[in-house]
C-alpha cells in the first residue's frame, strides 16, 4: 500500500511539472509569434496577426493544475511552509499531539474542498459552463486537475495523520529544516 500511495504522490508532482512546462512552451510560442509578427511589421510595414488564440487562459488553466497537483508531493517532500520554531521548543508528547490536531485540522478542511470542489466541477458539467475566452473551453476540464490534485493532498493528509497516530514521524518532518538549515550554513560560509 505504501508503495502505491508515494506511486500516485510522485505522479501528481510529475503532472504539476507537466502543466509548468506546458505554461513555459505556451508563453514561448506567442513571444515567438509576436516577434514574427513585429518583423513582419518592420519588413512589409504590415502585422500577419499571429497569436495562440486565449494562450493567457490556456496558461492559467495549467497554473491552476500544476499548482493543485503539486500539493500532495510538496507536502510529503517537507516542502511546504511549517512553522516549526514554536514545534521544536515542545516535548515530544505534546508536538506529537501538535501534530495531530494540525494533520487533523488539514485533512477536514482539505476534504470539505475536495468535495465542494466535486459538485463545482459536477454542476459545470450539468450547465455546460464554458470558458469565456476566444476559445470556448468547457470549464469542467480545467477543474479537473484542480479536483484531483485536492483529492490527492487529501488522501496525503489522512495519509500523514494514520502514520503519525501509528506512532510513526511525518514524512516531511525534518526534510524542510535541513533545507532551512543548509541555506543558513552556506550563507555564512560565504
Amino acid at each position: 500500500m505504501r508503495q502505491l500511495l508515494n506511486k500516485i504522490y510522485t505522479i501528481s508532482g510529475w503532472a504539476a511539472a507537466f502543466f509548468i512546462v506546458a505554461i513555459c512552451l505556451t508563453v514561448m510560442a506567442q513571444v515567438a509569434l509576436n516577434l514574427a509578427d513585429r518583423l513582419s511589421s518592420m519588413i512589409t510595414g504590415e502585422a500577419i496577426g499571429l497569436t495562440i488564440p486565449s494562450y493567457a487562459d490556456f496558461t492559467g488553466f495549467f497554473l491552476a493544475g500544476a499548482s493543485f497537483l503539486a500539493l500532495a508531493y510538496t507536502l510529503r517532500d517537507g516542502s511546504h511552509i511549517r512553522v516549526s520554531l514554536l514545534l521544536q521548543h515542545f516535548s515530544p508528547k505534546i508536538r506529537n499531539f501538535v501534530e495531530i490536531w494540525c494533520l487533523g485540522i488539514a485533512a477536514v478542511m482539505a476534504l470539505y474542498f475536495t468535495v465542494y470542489t466535486g459538485f463545482l466541477v459536477h454542476e459545470s458539467f450539468i450547465y455546460n459552463d464554458l470558458s469565456p475566452g476566444i476559445v470556448a473551453i468547457p470549464i469542467w476540464i480545467p477543474m479537473m486537475p484542480m479536483l484531483i490534485g485536492l483529492s490527492i493532498l487529501s488522501l496525503a493528509l489522512l495519509d500523514e495523520l494514520i502514520c503519525v497516530l501509528c506512532g510513526h514521524k511525518p514524512s516531511y518532518e525534518g526534510k524542510g529544516e535541513n533545507l532551512l538549515e543548509q541555506d543558513h550554513a552556506d550563507l555564512h560560509a560565504e
